[in-house]
């Protein structure tokens, strides 16, 4: 089945028309088409949305193209009123029988009317529905919801699911999801018999339109203050879809619900929530040619925003993932008071002097049902043991004597020595590790001990490595005069597979800029990030740039840095690229300390800065002012030594190195036992 090229969401309303100028609580809808976001629109009666929708299903079937319209109201009710109103559990007969008896003009609707009658024909008058909106009384429709009676379940599953969700039953007030669904479905119904229009999730989607109930709440933060909150959801809502990948958005719309009908990206909020990157997301400020290492850490830490989705794992298989959603304790930790020790458990404190306690039979291992012991008695107890009730004391096993059936010990012991209090570890409902944090294996074993079983995670990050270069050829190759071997490429994947993401191999690719977009394009739906090494500077040759500059997203930065310089950031198809210098040296560079920390964020991680050490320098230098520099180094005898070359061509020194020592832009001497600035590769995952 061919995916959605339009997608369009609407907010519906079931108040009267609400004038000519833009307001909260109307009808709102949002079309994106084909990636590109148009500006919402104000509807401001339902008159004029089902105008504006024929109008855009006409539109958009002519110019062949498939649509996924999106409304904000049940599809379906509670499981068992479809048949007692229709006689047929299917959902749609629902929709026809509203459209045959509901009236709806901009300043008046019979909805509560009807409301009471269903009330005395299924629930004699005390329900299903409540709450009637009009100054006159209504025979079956209460006010409130006194005295009420509903033969059905009050919510359908999938909004036993959705916090905040409201009734709809509640036919008016705050949330009055009832009105909704009452003037909602007959003009639904009429648009699935004019287009012959697929229904989700009733009906195979195999229509060129499709009408999909989705609640903007559930995925939609608060809009920006100066927006109208209903406008902001319904444009974001078709983002968060039109971003999908065609088998993503399959996925989610794969659910077994026949008769209630469900809310789209239910289970997959953290996914769908997640900010799309925009084009312009790399520019620089006006007037910036050369950027300082650290202003170029700050911009990328404050533009970019993760682009993988959710899935779920079992404890065991999270290691090295990254967390969605913070995991909280499902239970304490211990669970019960215990002991610490082996030894032997009784009831408060002792003090100086001999004491003697009858030992009731038996023990209290780790595992075991705690026993009850009667008050001035002891019992055998080992470590990990719940402590039994009627013991708060445990005393050493070395400190007493066992005589008969009588414990024997000197005092003084204070009460609850050589024990452990409930939750003294973790407490039920604590928050133990919050998203964006990389699991480890300790990480698990908290999780386990407090109860937690799955785990949510971000999928691994798919970052696609690409080398550029007539001069490229690969190794086991027979390389001609003034060709060389590709020595980025399998750095690179390396690198990535090291930094916890999914490397994906994209080959290499000539000079040639029609090639280069070929493999760009076939990169967007294997990729979620790009990794291009070569062609990043501003020459005749270097068509990464070149093509992204086409594109209209793409920034050529400048960074003020020694190995390196030309850093290509820019976007293709909504794909993040990062075009890498082509000397390795540089690309390594730029790699570990720029595309790492922002690929971390993009993987659903926290922005990481590796780990520093100052330490005395076996060498001397005499660096000049204006960029910050990375020297290949390693330690010696408590001091860094650096490699004898700093050409950018020189990989044995990659090699030999165990490190990075990094020097600030200022002009410095350094001479042998001055501090420096040591980053061992461990501290970039390596």
């Amino acid at each position: 089945m061919r995916g959605f090229d339009t997608i369009v969401m609407v907010d519906w309303s079931s108040g009267n028309d609400t004038g000519p100028r833009p307001r909260k609580d109307a009808i709102w809808a949002a079309v994106n088409r084909n990636g590109a976001a148009e500006a919402p629109v104000y509807l401001r009666n339902r008159l004029m949305a089902e105008e504006w929708l024929t109008a855009l299903f006409d539109q958009e079937r002519a110019a062949g193209r498939r649509v996924l319209a999106g409304f904000d109201f049940p599809f379906g009710y509670p499981k068992g009123f479809a048949a007692a109103l229709t006689g047929s559990a299917d959902p749609l007969t629902v929709w026809d029988w509203f459209e045959a008896r509901v009236e709806d003009t901009p300043k008046h609707n019979n909805r509560f009317d009807l409301a009471g009658q269903v009330n005395l024909a299924l629930g004699g008058g005390k329900g299903p529905f409540w709450f009637n909106g009009l100054q006159r009384d209504i025979n079956g429709l209460a006010r409130r919801k006194d005295e009420y009676s509903n033969p059905f379940p009050d919510k359908r599953q999938s909004e036993q699911r959705t916090k905040g969700a409201f009734t709809c039953w509640q036919m008016g007030g705050a949330g009055a999801v009832g009105g909704q669904v009452f003037t909602g479905l007959p003009i639904l119904a009429r648009l699935r018999r004019k287009y012959d229009a697929a229904v989700w999730p009733f009906m195979a989607l195999d229509k060129d339109i499709a009408l999909v109930e989705i609640w903007p709440s559930l995925t939609v933060g608060p809009a920006p203050d100066d927006q109208i909150k209903d406008a902001w959801q319904v444009q974001e809502v078709a983002r968060q879809i039109a971003a999908l990948p065609e088998d993503r958005l399959a996925e989610m719309l794969t659910v077994d619900a026949p008769e209630e009908g469900w809310i789209f990206g239910l289970g997959y909020e953290a996914e769908l929530k997640a900010p799309v990157l925009q084009n312009d997301c790399f520019a620089l400020p006006p007037g910036v040619h050369w950027t300082p290492v650290d202003e170029a850490l700050a911009l990328l830490q404050g533009r970019l925003a993760p682009v993988c989705g959710v899935e779920t794992l079992p404890l065991g298989q999270a290691a090295g993932r990254l967390l969605a959603e913070d995991v909280e304790a499902q239970r304490a930790n211990p669970p019960l008071p215990n002991t610490a020790v082996d030894g032997y458990g009784f009831a408060g404190g002792r003090g100086a002097g001999a004491h003697d306690l009858p030992l009731v039979k038996g023990r209290a291992a780790a595992g075991d049902a705690p026993v009850v012991v009667p008050s001035d008695h002891a019992i055998r107890v080992l470590t990990g043991a719940a402590l039994p009730e009627g013991v708060d004391t445990v005393i050493l096993q070395e400190d007493v004597k066992v005589d008969a059936d009588r414990l024997l010990f000197t005092g003084p012991i204070k009460q609850g020595a050589n024990t452990r209090k409930a939750g003294e570890d973790v407490d039920a409902g604590e928050v133990l590790l919050h998203a964006g944090r990389r699991l480890t294996p300790a990480d698990l074993a908290l999780g386990a001990a407090t109860g937690n079983d799955h785990i949510s995670v971000r999928k691994h990050l798919r970052v696609g490595v690409l080398s550029t270069g007539d001069e490229l050829v690969d190794p086991g190759t027979p390389a001609k005069d003034g060709q060389i071997y590709d020595a980025n490429r399998p750095m690179l994947l390396s690198l990535i597979a090291q930094f916890g993401h999914a490397p994906v191999d994209l080959g290499r690719v000539q000079d040639d800029r029609s090639a280069l977009r070929d493999v760009l394009d076939q990169a967007v739906p294997q990729a979620d990030v790009i990794l291009t090494s070569g062609g990043a500077s501003a020459g005749d040759e270097d068509h990464v740039s070149a093509l992204l500059q086409e594109a209209g997203a793409m920034d050529l930065w400048r960074i003020a840095v020694k190995p390196g310089r030309p850093l290509a950031l820019g976007m293709w198809q909504g794909k993040p690229v990062f075009g890498l210098p082509g000397n390795p040296v540089a690309a390594l560079v730029c790699a570990l300390i720029f595309a790492r920390p922002a690929l971390e964020v993009l993987a659903g991680g926290h922005w990481r800065a590796p780990q520093a050490f100052n330490v005395p320098a076996a060498f001397t230098k005499s660096k000049k002012a204006g960029r910050r520099e990375y020297l290949r180094a390693r330690m010696k005898d408590g001091a860094a030594e650096v490699f004898g070359s700093e050409g950018s061509g020189r990989i044995s020194g990659l090699s030999w190195a165990e490190g990075l020592v990094e020097l600030p832009e200022p002009a410095m001497q350094v001479a042998p036992g001055d501090p420096v600035r040591f980053i061992p590769y461990a501290s970039f995952g390596l």
